[in-house]
């Protein structure tokens, strides 16, 4: 099933939500299946990235520019063979949901509970808008 995702997190500079097309398999039908899915998706895309091999890495200038927006300019290069696991990604997804980390929004509509069931259709796009503490002094 084709979806679009919206990300959004609080306080950073990026446009204000980023809409990425995404394909999810049928038969979601509860919130918690749902970041199941997905977590298990950019788990396996993650661990499939592997190593990068280059001798002298560099960046075009665009690129350096475009990353120094961000506040952080890198090579994107994973320097651990180390891979994510599936099972714990989605265990700290849920318990982030659970503890009020990110909201979950299905079309215009908040899903407020794991279990509660939603009807995802082709096309829909979901919202996963991460929230930020404020912290700081007063003086």
């Amino acid at each position: 099933m084709n979806v679009y995702i919206n990300l959004k997190s609080a306080g950073k500079r990026r446009p204000a939500l980023q809409q990425m097309p995404y394909i999810l398999p049928e038969g979601i039908a509860t919130l918690r299946q749902l970041i199941t899915a997905i977590v298990k998706q950019e788990v396996e895309t993650y661990n499939s990235r592997g190593l990068e091999n280059m001798l002298i890495p560099f960046l075009p200038e665009e690129e350096i520019v475009a990353q120094a927006t961000t506040g952080k300019v890198g090579f994107g290069r994973l320097y651990s063979e180390k891979k994510a696991d599936s099972d714990k990604a989605v265990a700290t997804a849920l318990q982030g949901f659970e503890d009020g980390l990110y909201r979950v929004l299905v079309g215009e509509g908040e899903v407020n509970t794991m279990d509660d069931p939603i009807a995802l259709k082709e096309g829909d796009t979901l919202t996963f808008i991460r929230l930020t503490f404020l912290a700081g002094r007063l003086w």
